[in-house]
């Protein structure tokens, strides 16, 4: 029996002229079509050489049709590779000359630029609008709907995504349809997903939140999703009236709180807000649920693993912490150094084990072998620990911990005392090159309002509620955090930019 994942997504169809995707403009998909679609995109990938295993690499702005190319990729046994729309000509060269598709699809107004870049990959550039327009489009539109979807095992390659690179050289983290298949049913049983449910789909297509968790579950269930080309919260606040879902970053939330219309009345129709990608902070967990009576469901993954943890869609959802592990996925916090398992509320390594789990880094087995271990479990990268209920907290990435005068910091718990003070909107602690200490613990604050907040404002209610050496040694001020584009605060480039602070 294949496990592909487009076998698995068409077995489970029963409604073929129900909804699956709707548009802005008002055209709706339905579930029939898409199959029908589906297997023209498929059969135009084939006509351009495309076989089982072969890469595709896509670069396309959001839209029906860039859809439609993810599922005939599947369906036709090939491999998936969605790159970041702001990614320049320079970093695309380095995806596609490391993958090697057989096909790349970028923007029209791209293709002259990157021409040369897929010819020397040896690949065949084809395009694909915002509209979904272009030279693929025209290939598919020729070609038959009538296509035999390709077996594949559940080992087989369904998707290649790279990491975003901050430390060191992008990977290509390798995921099977085994993975995308299990971490989709094990969401759609704890999210209570139905054919009943209507996403607003805000969230980018080359990202695992976007295309892996909003795409999958929405048509694993039957489900119908509004397809909206980037996050607009005036038009997210007119659909809340007759959707069920929203799963966004937590600047969602954020900019979304600042809509007056916000309240019970506006949310009543709404039955779910998935938060994920970037840690959600607890002030904005209770605000939200102060004014619309929902509290938003936070989430935990990665590219290299999908989702591993939820917090519950029945019981307590805690701020600050990402739930438990999904059905079928073990979560362990371990010691850095030794590997050794460590007790309840012990910080160390969250380390995760499970179907989710991807295969293994593209073409790199010595970083493949250093971060999955032979009996299964990924080093996340992540600092944790477990509270008494069995929540996981994540405290912050390894590489973010600072080590001052011989005492490990851990950011977060800063971070979290700094952004309950008044006047903070926001905060990200860093350790700097430090003569004495190796390493100063630095305060990076956005201040909110007027009267502009002053050093010795934010640093004397620290006194008292923080040991000495966690203290930050120096507060600075900038208007905004810099992000990547799923709203992950870009230490590394704070760290950059504030090097030299503690220079003589």
């Amino acid at each position: 029996m294949s496990e592909n994942l487009f076998d698995i997504l068409e077995a489970g169809i029963t409604d073929p002229a129900a909804t699956a995707i709707e548009t802005p403009d008002g055209r709706r998909i339905g579930y029939g079509d898409l199959v029908a679609r589906t297997g023209r995109m498929a059969n135009a990938l084939l006509a351009l050489g495309v076989q089982p295993g072969d890469r595709v690499a896509v670069q396309v702005e959001k839209s029906v049709e860039a859809i439609i190319l993810y599922l005939a990729t599947v369906r036709a046994g090939a491999v998936f590779l969605p790159l970041n729309t702001a990614y320049t000509p320079a970093e695309v060269g380095y995806f596609v000359g490391d993958a090697r598709p057989r096909v790349f699809v970028c923007d029209p107004a791209r293709a002259e630029t990157l021409a040369p870049i897929a010819a020397e990959a040896g690949a065949r550039l084809m395009t694909l609008d915002a509209g979904g327009q272009g030279s693929l489009t025209e290939a598919a539109e020729a070609a038959p709907e009538g296509f035999a979807t390709v077996p594949r095992a559940a080992d087989d390659l369904a998707a290649l995504l790279y990491t975003s690179g901050t430390t060191g050289r992008s990977k290509g983290a390798m995921l099977t349809h085994g993975n995308l298949v299990s971490n989709t049913l094990a969401l759609r049983e704890a999210w209570r997903y139905s054919a009943d449910d209507l996403l607003i789909h805000a969230l980018p297509i080359f990202h695992t939140h976007g295309l892996f968790v909003a795409t999958n579950i929405t048509l694993f269930s039957g489900a119908s999703m509004i397809f909206l080309p980037k996050f607009d919260p005036a038009r997210i606040m007119a659909l809340m009236d007759r959707a069920t879902v929203l799963m966004g970053v937590p600047t969602f939330y954020v900019r979304l709180l600042q809509e007056p219309a916000l309240d019970r009345d506006k949310t009543a129709a709404m039955r779910l807000f998935v938060s994920g990608s970037a840690p959600l902070p607890a002030e904005t967990h209770r605000e939200w649920q102060a004014r619309t009576g929902h509290a938003i469901l936070e989430r935990y993954g990665m590219t290299e693993t999908n989702m591993n943890s939820s917090n519950p869609y029945e019981g307590a959802r805690v701020a600050g912490t990402v739930g438990m592990a999904l059905p079928g996925t073990e979560i362990i916090v371990t010691d850095p150094e030794t590997g050794a398992e460590l007790p309840q509320g012990e910080i160390g390594m969250v380390e995760v084990r499970g179907p989710n789990v991807f295969k293994g880094y593209w073409q790199m087995p010595e970083k493949t072998a250093a971060e999955l271990r032979a009996n299964g479990f990924f080093i996340t990268g992540d600092l944790g620990k477990f509270d008494e209920a069995g929540y996981l907290h994540i405290v912050g990435r390894g590489k973010d911990l600072i080590i001052t005068g011989g005492y490990n910091v851990y950011p977060k718990e800063i971070e979290t005392e700094i952004d309950a003070l008044p006047g903070v909107t926001e905060s990200a602690v860093i350790g700097l090159p430090h003569g004495d200490l190796g390493e100063g613990v630095t305060a990076v604050v956005v201040p909110s309002g007027t009267p502009a907040l002053t050093e010795a404002e934010v640093l004397a209610p620290l006194q008292d509620r923080l040991a000495r050496f966690k203290q930050p040694k120096r507060v600075l001020f900038v208007e905004e955090l810099p992000r990547n584009t799923m709203g992950k605060v870009q230490k590394n480039l704070l760290r950059d930019r504030f090097a030299g602070l503690y220079d003589g």
